[in-house]
Formats: C-alpha cells, sequence, structure tokens
C-alpha cells in the first residue's frame, strides 16, 4: 500500500465515525436512541437494511465464492423478494400497530414473558455470533496483509464501530449506513470495469462471458432436487426464503431498521427497496468474481492466496516439493493463457470451438488438482491450517493489481461494509438486552435517561463481546458461508414462534415454548450430525434447509402440544 492508499483509506473511516457522532450526539429518550425518533424516510431504509446485510463478508467472500464455484451461490437469494412481500404485509403492520421497540416485545402480548424472553436469548446468543463474525472477518486479511497482530486489529475495528454507535445509537447508524452504501457501491462499480479494462484488448465482455461459461462458472440455475447441493433453485425459495423471513422479519438488526420509518408505508417501501436490489447486487458482486477468475486465464495465479500458509511452506521442509508444483502452475498458466487467446481469436469470428472449449476444461482441471496437491503439502506443514483460500481471492486481486487510490478505497469498502453491519448488530444487541431483559425485569420506575443511559452501557458490553468473539474466531470453509450457517441454526425456530403468532391464534403460550425448545435442541442435533461433523462440502443436508426445518418443526410442535394439553372439545374454552 502507497501512501495515498493510508490516506484514502483513513480519511473514508474516520469521516464515518466523526460524521455519526456530529448528527446524533444528542439522543434524550429511548424512542430517540433506539428507533431514531420514527423519522426515517423510506430510501433511508432500504439503504439501511441493505447496508445491515451487506457486511464485510459480502465483499470478501462473495467474489471468491464465484471465483471457485461459480454463480450459483445467487440462489440463495432467490427467496428474498418473496420474503419482502410477506413481511411487508404481515409484520410491520402488526410491530407499527403495536408501538414496540423490539421485535420480541410482541411475543408477550401474543403468549407471555418466557416466550419473549428465550426468543431475545436465542436472538442474542446468534447475533453476539455474527457480529464478532462481522469484525473478525476484514481483521483476518488486513492482518495477513499488513502483518499486524489479529487482535489488535478486532479491537481496532470494534471500537470505531463502538464510538459512534455508542454515541447516537439508531440514529447513529442510519445516517452512517447511507455513505457507506455509497463508498460500497462506488468501489465496487469502479473495480469491475477496471477488470475488464485489465483483460485483453482485443476481448470483449461477451467473450469473457464464454471463456467463464467454458470453465462451468455460469451455471446459475440448479433445479436439481440433490439435498447435498447447498445451492439449488428450491433451496433458495424455501430454506432461503424462511432464512429471509426470520431474518428481516424478526432478527432485531434489521427489524429495528424499519422500525424507525415515519410510517408503515415507509417501512415497507424500504424493504420492498430492498427486495428489488438485494439480488441484482449480489449478482453483481458474484460477476466480478467470475471476472476476477476470467482475470486469471490471462495472468499469473498464485498457488495459493492465503499469504500465510505460502510463508509457512516456504519455511518448511516441504519448500523444494511446493516450488516444483510452482513451476507446474506457471507452466500451465502459460498454457492456458495461449489456448484463451487463441479461443478468443475464434469467438471474434463467431465460432465457440467445441475443441478449444474441451481444451480449456481440461487445463483448469489439471489446475485446480496441482492446487489440491499444494493443500495437502500445507496440511502437512501445518495441520490445523485452513486451506480453503476463497476469502482471500479477491484481496490478492486488489493488492495486486489495482492503481494505488483505488486499493484504499477497497480497503475502505470493506471496512465500511464491516462497520455497517456490526453497528446495527450492536444497536439491535443492546436494545434487545435493555429492552427485553433488562427494562422487563428491573424494579421500580426509572427515567428515560436512565434506559437510555442503560442501552448506552449494554452497547459497550456487547461491543467487547463481540470483540472478544472475534479473536477466537476460526474460519470454516469461507466467512459468507460461516454467517449463514450461524443463523440458520437459531432463525428457524425464533421464525416458527412468530409465524404461529400471527396465523395460528388458538395455539397458547406453553404449547408453543416447549415446541420451541424441543425444535431448537433438535436443530442442534441436526446441525452436528449432518453438517458439522462433515465440514469438507460432504454434508449430508445443505444447512439452508435448517431454516425451513425449524420453522416447519416449531409450528407443527405448538399445534400437536396444544391438541395434547387441550383436546379439540376444550379448544373453545382455552
Amino acid at each position: 500500500m502507497q501512501q495515498l492508499d493510508w490516506i484514502i483509506l483513513s480519511a473514508t473511516l474516520l469521516f464515518i465515525v466523526f460524521y455519526g457522532v456530529y448528527k446524533t450526539k444528542d439522543s434524550k429518550n429511548v424512542e430517540d436512541y433506539i428507533l431514531g425518533n420514527k423519522q426515517t424516510p423510506w430510501w433511508t431504509v432500504g439503504l439501511s437494511v441493505m447496508a445491515t446485510q451487506a457486511s464485510a463478508i459480502t465483499f470478501l467472500s462473495t467474489p471468491g465464492q464465484a471465483y471457485h464455484d461459480g454463480m450459483g451461490f445467487v440462489q440463495f437469494y432467490f427467496g428474498l423478494p418473496i420474503a419482502m412481500v410477506v413481511i411487508s404485509i404481515t409484520f410491520i403492520p402488526i410491530y407499527h400497530r403495536l408501538k414496540v421497540f423490539t421485535a420480541y416485545e410482541y411475543l408477550e402480548q401474543r403468549f407471555d414473558l418466557k416466550t419473549r424472553s428465550l426468543t431475545a436469548v436465542l436472538f442474542l446468543v446468534q447475533r453476539g455470533l455474527g457480529t464478532g463474525i462481522t469484525i473478525y472477518a476484514p481483521a483476518i486479511i488486513l492482518s495477513s496483509i499488513l502483518g499486524w497482530n489479529l487482535s489488535l486489529l478486532n479491537v481496532i475495528i470494534g471500537i470505531l464501530v463502538i464510538i459512534y454507535t455508542f454515541a447516537g445509537g439508531t440514529k447513529a447508524v442510519n445516517v452512517t449506513q447511507k455513505q457507506q452504501m455509497f463508498i460500497i457501491m462506488s468501489g465496487m462499480i469502479i473495480t469491475f470495469f477496471l477488470i475488464l479494462h485489465l483483460l485483453p484488448n482485443d476481448m470483449t465482455f461477451s467473450n469473457a462471458m464464454h471463456i467463464a461459461g467454458a470453465n462451468d462458472k455460469m451455471n446459475i440455475l440448479d433445479f436439481s432436487f440433490d439435498l447435498d447441493n447447498k445451492y439449488t433453485f428450491w433451496s433458495g425459495i424455501t430454506g432461503g426464503f424462511f432464512l429471509m423471513l426470520s431474518y428481516f422479519g424478526t432478527d432485531q438488526s434489521q427489524v429495528g431498521r424499519y422500525l424507525s420509518g415515519k410510517s408503515d408505508r415507509e417501512s415497507q417501501m424500504g424493504l420492498i427497496m430492498n427486495g428489488f436490489l438485494k439480488v441484482p447486487m449480489q449478482f453483481f458482486i458474484l460477476l466480478t468474481g467470475v471476472m476476477v477468475f476470467v482475470f486469471f486465464q490471462f495472468n499469473p495465479v498464485p498457488m495459493h492466496f492465503n499469504p500465510i500458509n505460502r510463508d509457512a511452506v516456504t519455511h518448511s521442509i516441504y519448500a523444494d516439493k511446493y516450488s516444483k508444483l510452482e513451476q507446474q502452475l506457471t507452466q500451465v498458466s502459460e498454457e492456458k493463457k495461449e489456448f484463451n487467446l487463441l479461443y478468443i481469436d475464434h469467438l471474434n469470428q463467431n465460432y465457440d470451438n467445441p475443441i478449444l472449449r474441451k481444451k480449456l476444461i481440461s487445463l483448469t482441471e489439471k489446475e485446480k488438482d496441482i492446487h489440491e496437491q499444494a493443500k495437502e503439502i500445507i496440511e502437512k506443514v501445518d495441520a490445523k491450517a485452513e486451506i480453503n483460500d476463497k476469502d482471500y481471492v479477491f484481496i490478492y486481486f486488489i493488492l495486486h493489481y489495482l492503481p494505488s487510490g483505488l486499493i484504499g478505497l477497497l480497503l475502505a469498502v470493506i471496512l465500511s461494509a464491516a462497520m455497517s453491519s456490526s453497528a446495527s448488530g450492536l444497536t439491535a444487541l443492546a436494545s434487545t438486552t435493555a429492552i427485553d431483559i433488562y427494562k422487563r425485569n428491573v424494579k421500580g420506575e426509572k427515567s428515560e435517561k436512565h434506559y437510555v443511559n442503560a442501552t448506552r452501557y449494554f452497547t459497550l458490553l456487547w461491543g467487547v463481546i463481540a470483540i472478544l468473539f472475534a479473536c477466537v474466531g476460526t474460519l470454516f470453509e469461507n466467512l459468507i458461508q460461516l454467517v449463514n450457517i450461524v443463523g440458520s441454526i437459531f432463525y428457524g425456530t425464533v421464525l416458527g414462534v412468530f409465524l404461529v403468532g400471527f396465523y395460528i391464534r388458538y395455539v397458547k403460550a406453553n404449547a408453543i415454548f416447549i415446541s420451541a425448545v424441543l425444535s431448537q435442541t433438535t436443530i442442534f442435533f441436526i446441525y452436528y450430525y449432518t453438517i458439522h461433523i462433515y465440514p469438507t462440502g460432504q454434508e449430508k443436508l445443505g444447512y439452508l434447509w435448517l431454516n425451513f426445518i425449524g420453522a416447519a418443526l416449531t409450528v407443527l410442535l405448538g399445534i400437536l402440544f396444544q391438541f395434547l394439553m387441550h383436546p379439540p372439545d376444550k379448544l373453545q374454552e382455552v
């Protein structure tokens, strides 16, 4: 990194922090601090919802996911637009009518205190973990780039977020996320077009798509019913729908964003905006990763994108063997470049040469084999090393091929996304702890100022907890999957409780509480025996299905226990 990169990076982050503090330092009551005084316009709601979901993990991990596996991951988001419509029609009017500060307040009015407390605790556990991951993600990358201590970076990133979140609460999150989304999308669009500029001069975008397609990177839709496949059309429409319905409808980090809307209509318009824009945005980010793949068809590709693992091997007894593999990879890369250029010539003559396509696929498979051999060497050097390097692909490209200034901007994009998502998480954790746990159980009358200060201190507490979790976090295949797995374990049960509350009026408190406890316990067992013990991509069940199973199990068990407790002939007495 050059001095210009440091200036751009530092100026961007400091502006976000100080702007957030300056604009929102005068919150005087709970509604102002937690709900932004319900004055947020619809477009700010929409941007805030998008920024909350688009963490640093999105911009670090998603391009690497596309680089290795292609565009299929976009199917994960297919259920999102449908979920936005359902939430706008059902959830938002109820939340606004009841004038709740958190989603879980509704559950006490519909069921009882123990059900409210159970769902609040489940949220606190999964969002506390998720917020730690959003801090940890960029810290991993920057620590490998700059050689800084990983724990120190976790602390620095966490403190930056805590400063303005502590000062201004939800209003601070809302006003800063507008700037963060502008920085994020500007940086990604500039990068995309720069990648196209760096491709060979006679290569069109259409040619790039043909090369990606020849390497199976453009297989967007998978209509198979194979449960082993993580990302299919059906898992996106079902499991993805239930995940998004729970995340946007019951997760306070998102509910808090649209509860701050000026009215029902403003909140609904903000969510519909997210429904329209989210899938295209993710498609664009994945396509950027595919373009990075195409770029490396004409430029030397590293043996391994994670510099820490590379350094460990070069200082081990396996250095010579690793060096020979690098030489083989160089030869394959040169051969790939030669055949890709020839393939482009044929494409420019409107001829998609099947022989060349087959040759390109063969060379790609040969390259994959070399990479796998390299991973085996890395494991021999350090059995605990994380050999999956998907999360390092995009940052490697940024640092080695982008011009000075743009590197600083892209790092600002990554850190802005981390701060945006983490800030939403902290405000949600603090408001849920203050309103659903502390205020509900504290004795005596307390002033508005007291609860504002309590929420601030809970923000600080959860910030410290998130930083501590980030300091002990580890990679799991790749970060975009880890954060979604954590959510999928908990979201289904919580969503099931809300669905029963909204739609099945005769199920009462005791039945839903027991069903929620049993459902969550069952999900833990399913996760452990079908996914956790198969962490190498050979899962018996894609994790997205946990959302559907958890929600369905909670609903069905709730109905069953209600019938057992109060048979049909007694239901009228309940």
